[in-house]
Parts: C-alpha cells; structure tokens; sequence
C-alpha cells in the first residue's frame, strides 16, 4: 500500500541527532536503517511487516508509515500518535527543567543538555524484550542477542528492513529456539512468560502509566521470575514515558553519578537510589541525563 505520511514540527532544541544516534546502537542495521537525516525502522503493525521513516526537514519530521498488507489501515490521528511518541514528544520536560536549571548539582547538566528526551520503543512490547535482554550483560551482546531474536521471529518488509516480532510470534514452546539466539535459559523463560501474561492482558499495552496504575503494572510484571525493579523502571521508561522510576541499579547510571559528584569512591545502588528520591517524579529522566553526558546514544 502507499505510504501514509504526516508532518510533525519540532521544538527549537530538539535533539534530532541523539534521536537518530539512539536508534544506530546496531551497526548492521537489521531493524533500523539511518542514512544521512533520515531513519528506517521495521516494525510489525497489526501482525503486517511495516516500515516506519523519520525524515529531517529543517524544524520538522516527514513521518511515513509503509504497510505490506493494503487492507491494514491507519488513521492519520493514529500515525501522529505513534511518531510524536517514538520522539518522546508527550514528555512535559520544560516543567523538569524549569525547575532545576538552576539547582546548585544537576543545574549545569540540564543547562547543557537542554532539550533531552527518553526517545521511546515503537511498541512496549519492544521496549520490555529490550530490557529483559540487556540485562547483566554488555550493550554489545545485547544488541546482538537482539538481531538474532529479530531474524528468528521478525517478519522481512517488502523494503527489505527486517521487523520487530510481535509479541504474538513468540509461543511457550518457543525456549530453545530463543537459547539459539544467545538468551539463557532464564530469560528464554521469562520472555514467554511475558509474552503469556500479556496475550491474556493485551489492553494494557495501550493504557498510558501514570501514578494511578502503576501498581498494577509493577505487580503483573514482579509476578513473572527474572524480572526485577531495574527491568521495570527501564521498560515503562522506554515504553510508557514514565519518567519517574528508579535506576539506580544501573551500571551507567551508578558510574555516571560518581562523574557527576566528582567521587572518588564508586557509588552504590543502595547511595544512588537514595540520591535519585530527591527528584521525585523525575528520577527516570535525571537518569537519562546521567547516561547522556557521556553517550548520545543513551542506552
């Protein structure tokens, strides 16, 4: 089918190049596809292969969505939605900095970096498996655990970019095909398990986080072994715009932190949660500007 295309228009300080930097993490460019100003990303849109493309236009983004299938349709409302969300535009971080541009720790940070956003999944689903995927291991496994996962379960677009799996690809007998992707056996199991609670919780996906559900995300995600709080506080990060978990578990944030303070002691996770409390609802996005001041690509 055609392209659907819209124009959405950027803020002044939009980091267009961190956008695209974010979503160059894999070098081979299974899934995402960057060239000069311009993104292609595979997704799975209604169980159809899809090609998504971000195109920089001075201000503004050219965003387009291509379907395999022509009977799959998208209301132009629902293409707005979906592109203003992976460019983290719903996220009110002029109330954030606002408040702190001026804070005697973390003011010079926000100053420099004004404008930063959490860039989002195209789906949660996606944003959850890159999070079970990436834990306790390095960037560079996790990036290639995750091109395998894509070949094995994704869909090819008529493009040729291959597509993220829906979470409907993957079944319960599914463990050893994704041990042959490089999970372990526990995140196999935690993977399917995901995937069975959400196919039984499909709505949830499309209710945003806030406050006064998130104890019930918290607990359908704590229910499934090998998830824990650094997963969740990640995953509704990347897939919800919940900008106030806690990460203080992570590696880069706990390091970046010490940076920050000028330390000469390593932080821990316990000092680092405590640090990051203060910031509450914030805690999430003064964690990505922890990450961002030594990494445009995030995490």
């Amino acid at each position: 089918m055609p392209a659907k295309k819209i124009i959405i228009h950027l803020p002044n300080n939009y980091h267009y190049q961190h956008f695209l930097a974010y979503h160059l993490r894999d070098k081979q460019s299974v899934a995402e596809i960057i060239a000069y100003n311009q993104l292609r990303k595979g997704i799975t849109y209604y169980d159809q292969p899809a090609e998504l493309t971000f195109t920089l236009n001075k201000n503004s983004i050219l965003f387009s969505l291509k379907i395999d299938n022509p009977h799959t349709f998208i209301t132009e409302e629902q293409l707005e939605k979906l592109g203003k969300n992976m460019l983290g535009l719903y996220q009110p971080i002029e109330l954030f900095e606002d408040k702190y541009h001026n804070h005697p720790v973390i003011g010079n940070l926000i100053s420099r970096q004004q404008g930063l956003r959490v860039y989002q999944a195209a789906t949660a689903f996606e944003a959850i498996t890159w999070a079970i995927i990436g834990q306790q291991i390095s960037v560079a496994a996790a990036i290639a655990i995750r091109r395998r996962f894509i070949h094995a379960f994704g869909k090819q677009h008529a493009s040729g970019i291959w597509c993220f799996p829906s979470l409907f690809a993957i079944h319960a007998d599914d463990e050893q095909k994704l041990r042959l992707c490089g999970f372990s056996s526990g995140k196999a199991k935690t993977l399917i398990a995901l995937c069975n609670m959400l196919k039984n919780n499909h709505h949830l996906l499309n209710v945003p986080v806030d406050e006064t559900n998130l104890s019930l995300w918290t607990q359908k995600l704590s229910e499934i072994k090998g998830i824990g709080p650094w997963t969740i506080s990640y995953s509704l990060l990347r897939g919800f715009n919940y900008l106030n978990g806690s990460l203080h578990g992570d590696g880069a944030v706990q390091r970046n932190l010490q940076y920050l303070l000028n330390s000469s002691e390593k932080i821990s996770a316990t000092e680092t949660e405590k640090w990051l409390a203060q910031y509450s609802p914030w805690r999430a996005l003064v964690a990505a500007h922890l990450w961002q001041q030594q990494s445009n690509a995030s995490y």
